[in-house]
């Protein structure tokens, strides 16, 4: 088994391509080595050590180290944990199916959310995914639409660029009632 690396533009973030499917539908977020109690996978990976987060994709896994740690020291580590988890024919994730979708809305603002929704998928999270991560919607309110960041993009350098100056300009262009474009916290 090969497994290909790529960086981000996150320095921290590294995307590992395993050449094969990780989840078949939607994405998973493990920001700690506790919310990765359900996927035998990220645990893995988490005891790499230097490890501060774990992201899946449908064809990727996305690994953020600790600030004090050196990709040097731990990539082979999870590289081999990688390599031994796709080896063992375990579940990527136990029991429920992933998440990875956006908030549901209801209100008098459906129509809106709608369009938004279908931008974010269509236009915003296929480039994201491309650097390791994912965008999902959370919210819209009085012309704010609030927008959670995950994997690489989760602090990223560049996130709020990205959310300001590309997101929120996209949503503006369409969308005449989107004013602005905040991230949230999990």
């Amino acid at each position: 088994m090969f497994i290909q690396t790529e960086s981000t533009p996150n320095p921290a973030t590294l995307k590992f391509l395993p050449g094969q499917t990780v989840l078949e539908l939607g994405t998973a977020d493990f920001p700690s080595a506790e919310a990765a109690a359900k996927s035998p996978l990220a645990r893995r990976i988490f005891a790499a050590g230097g490890v501060t987060g774990v992201f899946f994709g449908t064809d990727f896994v996305t690994v953020t180290k600790a600030e004090d740690v050196d990709w040097p020291h731990i990539k082979p580590q999870i590289l081999g944990a990688i390599m031994e988890h796709f080896q063992s024919g375990a579940a990527v994730i136990e029991g429920e199916a992933s998440g990875g979708g956006h908030a549901e809305h209801t209100g008098e603002d459906g129509d809106i959310v709608r369009q938004i929704k279908e931008l974010l998928d269509t236009r915003v999270r296929p480039a994201v995914a491309q650097d390791g991560g994912d965008i999902t919607f959370h919210g819209f309110d009085r012309g704010v639409v609030y927008l959670h960041m995950q994997g690489a993009c989760a602090g990223c350098p560049s996130s709020t660029l990205t959310l300001k100056m590309g997101i929120e300009n996209l949503l503006r262009h369409y969308i005449p009632e989107v004013l602005e474009v905040r991230p949230v916290a999990a």
